[in-house]
């Protein structure tokens, strides 16, 4: 059989695992959700042995659809979701407490109590990132702080930390490798993402003892074998990327102003600025779009907390709809005289605004409300925040002006959203073929380092898009109802 990638999409709600062909083809797909965490108002966990075992039973279905015999999948990628922390006994590798996930705010005193101290310019400077319980460094410091004993088994060389993707290698490998890529590396608080190492200023500030940390790598780079017993053949792992790079790869957003946006939990904006790291003055962040052969790519990014979280919500918790695909559908019928604007800050809200405190609202309800009008502000919000994220970073970086957004992930199923989306930020929409395009990143990082596919500039040309959306609504009709929902925020913060 010819040869094969595996890729394992470790996300926030469900683990997926895809098989792709040597032309980087989707040949069979196994994928399960798990179960949320939610111990406090503002918490969120997960249980990384649920996630484990999610893992393996992805990998394993995926495998047996495609019919594909462990000894051709010539190596395995991961993209993961990113920030989420895992702290883990190096002898028996069982983790010490739940994953606290990246939406968890409960650091968020902690990091206004560095941020009292004068250190957000600081760690901005180093990291990219600002003070924020999002981050990784501050969720690791609770865990040492509120397990007992953690701390002093921490300090003793007895623990092991990790995103999901440096949790999942160490599962894989049978614990023989402890490492993580450059950008995962770059979205904990710790990491220095000019020198490319772990910082010990940060480290010394945030508490975290060096030896908790694992090695960085490239983004296509040598993380061990799986151990043959999980899937019948040691299968290199040489590819692994936070999930909103990978996508950015898998967009092929590999020149400076290139720029994409993933839908799905939430949505996550990235600009490539190429080997420039660009320090923005509009609260958005400055990351590693990725890091091949030693050489750092820099981006922009721009984090929603909710996107598809909040059709969930629809979903699940006002049991308004079924499934997710009604949400266009109802939307499409609503009222377009009614101005209903939700602002889903349910953790939170993410750039530009950045705060931790900020909870859910509903502006503009009349008696006349349905369903209708809420799924229809329930999908217009991810477009007012998006245009919310453009609008920062065309100040940050002039040539972001005239930028086309390659959209991804499951939200970008929906042509009434996209279309929304286009006519919001005044721009084309493109949607490729394949929306699941994180995975398809970190396939490509894994082929790549085995030789299986080519050069980023050769890849790039391969990229080709399904359907392209283009602004239909009048300027006036965009900036009132952008207006609106400026409006909405506002009140919200006061």
């Amino acid at each position: 059989m010819a040869d094969m990638i595996l890729a394992i999409d470790q996300g926030t709600t469900s683990s997926r695992a895809i098989v792709f062909d040597s032309k980087l083809k989707p040949v069979a797909t196994g994928q399960q959700e798990f179960r949320q965490y939610y111990p406090k108002s503002g918490w969120v966990e997960h249980d990384a042995e649920e996630i484990w075992s999610s893992v393996i039973a992805t990998c394993r279905s995926a495998l047996r659809k495609s019919k594909v015999k462990p000894q051709a999948v010539k190596a395995i990628g991961i993209t993961n979701q990113r920030e989420t922390v895992v702290i883990w006994n190096r002898r028996t590798g069982k983790p010490i407490h739940k994953a606290i996930v990246w939406q968890d705010r409960r650091t968020a005193e902690d990091c206004a109590a560095l941020k009292a101290k004068g250190l957000e310019p600081l760690f901005g400077k180093k990291t990219g990132l600002l003070l924020d319980p999002y981050f990784s460094g501050t969720k690791i410091r609770w865990l040492l702080d509120n397990v007992k004993g953690a701390r002093a088994k921490a300090e003793a060389g007895e623990l092991a930390f990790g995103t999901i993707d440096c949790f999942l290698i160490w599962r894989l490998t049978g614990g023989r490798v402890h490492a993580t890529d450059a950008t995962n590396a770059s979205r904990t608080l710790l990491y220095n993402i000019h020198t490319g190492g772990w910082d010990a200023e940060l480290l010394r500030l945030l508490d975290v003892p060096k030896n908790l940390l694992p090695e960085v790598k490239d983004c296509a780079a040598d993380f061990g074998a799986t151990d043959p017993a999980l899937f019948g053949a040691a299968i290199p792992i040489c590819g692994v990327a936070g999930d909103q790079q990978a996508a950015s790869i898998g967009q092929a957003c590999f020149e400076p102003g290139m720029m994409k946006a993933t839908y799905g939990t939430g949505c996550f904006a990235l600009l490539n600025t190429g080997g420039t790291a660009v320090l923005s003055r509009n609260r958005l962040l400055t990351t590693i779009a990725y890091q091949l052969d030693g050489e750092r790519t820099y981006a922009l990014e721009g984090a929603i907390f909710i996107a598809g979280a909040a059709v969930q919500w629809l979903r699940d918790g006002l049991k308004l709809v079924k499934t997710a695909g009604e949400t266009g559908k109802l939307a499409q019928q609503s009222d377009p005289n009614q101005h209903v604007y939700l602002v889903p800050a349910f953790v939170g809200l993410g750039a530009p605004y950045w705060n931790a405190e900020a909870r859910g609202a509903i502006f503009g309800l009349t008696r006349a409300t349905t369903a209708k009008e809420l799924a229809r502000a329930t999908l217009e919000s991810v477009c007012y925040q998006t245009r919310d994220l453009l609008e920062a970073m065309r100040k940050d970086v002039g040539h972001a002006q005239n930028t086309i957004l390659r959209v991804d992930g499951g939200m970008s199923a929906s042509d009434w959203t996209m279309q929304q989306l286009a006519d919001m930020l005044d721009a084309p929409v493109d949607r490729p073929p394949i929306l699941e395009t994180t995975a398809l990143g970190a396939a490509y990082l894994a082929g790549l380092k085995v030789g299986m596919f080519p050069e980023p500039a050769r890849f790039a040309k391969s990229w080709k898009k399904q359907k392209r959306f283009t602004p239909k609504v009048k300027p006036a009709e965009r900036d009132a109802k952008y207006a609106g929902w400026q409006d909405a925020v506002r009140k919200l913060l006061a």
